[in-house]
C-alpha cells in the first residue's frame, strides 16, 4: 500500500462514537490522509464498535485505519495498520502475527529507538512529543535538535506528533518530517473540515 503520512489524525478516545465518525469524515474531506484510532483505556467491545465504523467510513474514502496498540482490534476489523509504543509489544513478535500487508508503525523518541525500529521492518515512526499537549500527560517535549536528529537517523517516513496546532506547526518546516500528527487542533475544532485544509496549506 502506498500511504501518504502527509496530514496524519490520531483520535481523541473521549469522544463517542457518533461524534468521532462525524468529526473524522470531515477531516478526511478537508484532506486528513491516515487515521489512527486510539482508545487507551476503552474496553474491548466499545473499542471494536469503534473500529469497525470507522474502517468502514474511512473504506469509502480509501483512507488507511491504524490502531493503536490493540493488535487483536486490528487483526478483528481488518485495520490497515497497527502503531506500538515502546512498551507495547515488541516489533519483532508483533510480525509474527500481523498480515504482512499491514502497516506497522512505531514511536520513537531517540536514535536509537528510531534505527532500531527501522532495522526491525518499521513502515514508519512518530518522533515526539514535539510540543507540549495536553492529550499525553507524560509526554517528554523533545527538543528541536532532537527532532531532526532522529529524523535524519532514518530512511523510513517519520511522523512528528505531539501538540501540534496550526499556530506552531511552522516551527517544524525545517525538519524534514512525512507528515504531521494532530489530535486536539482538528478533534476539537469548531470546524474540522477547514481545520484539515489549514493544515494541508501549512
Amino acid at each position: 500500500m502506498n500511504v501518504n503520512y502527509n496530514l496524519y489524525l490520531v483520535t481523541d478516545e473521549r469522544t463517542p462514537i457518533g461524534e468521532l465518525l462525524s468529526i473524522v469524515e470531515e477531516a478526511v474531506q478537508g484532506g486528513v490522509t491516515i487515521v489512527q484510532l486510539r482508545e487507551k483505556d476503552t474496553d474491548g467491545l466499545a473499542f471494536y464498535k469503534k473500529a469497525i465504523h470507522l474502517k468502514a467510513l474511512l473504506k469509502s474514502y480509501q483512507v488507511p485505519l491504524i490502531i493503536n496498540d490493540r493488535v487483536d482490534i486490528a487483526l478483528a476489523v481488518g485495520a490497515d495498520g497497527i502503531h506500538v509504543g515502546q512498551n507495547d509489544m515488541p516489533l519483532s513478535a508483533l510480525k509474527r502475527i500481523v498480515p504482512r500487508s499491514m502497516i506497522i508503525g512505531v514511536s520513537a523518541q531517540t536514535v536509537e529507538q528510531a534505527q532500531l525500529a527501522e532495522k526491525n521492518g518499521a513502515d514508519y515512526i512518530g518522533i515526539g512529543s514535539a510540543f507540549s499537549t495536553k492529550t499525553k500527560q507524560d509526554a517528554i517535549v523533545l527538543p528541536k535538535k532532537t527532532l531532526k536528529a532522529v529524523r535524519d537517523s532514518v530512511n523510513i517516513p517519520a511522523v512528528a506528533i505531539g501538540g501540534i496546532t496550526l499556530e506552531n506547526v511552522q516551527q517544524l518546516k525545517e525538519i524534514n518530517f512525512s507528515g504531521i500528527a494532530v489530535v486536539s487542533a482538528i478533534m476539537k475544532a469548531k470546524n474540522p473540515k477547514e481545520a484539515a485544509k489549514k493544515f494541508i496549506n501549512r
